[in-house]
């Protein structure tokens, strides 16, 4: 499994909130930036718990 990279994952969800706020993009597509944007979160979530509970296990 390959390391997650949460700078990616949030500069692809910036890509998404573009193209979701860009009048030509049809309904279609808005559909699937959702539901991309909706694993990103989360994936991202997922990640900062990682970090958070790495960080209060050094503690």
């Amino acid at each position: 499994m390959e390391k997650f990279d949460y700078t990616a994952a949030t500069a692809e969800l910036e890509k998404i909130v573009a193209k979701i706020e860009d009048p030509q993009t049809s309904l279609d597509d808005i559909g699937a930036l959702v539901k991309r944007s909706k694993e990103l979160i989360g994936q991202c979530r997922d990640y900062l718990r990682g970090v958070r509970e790495s960080i209060g296990e050094e503690a």
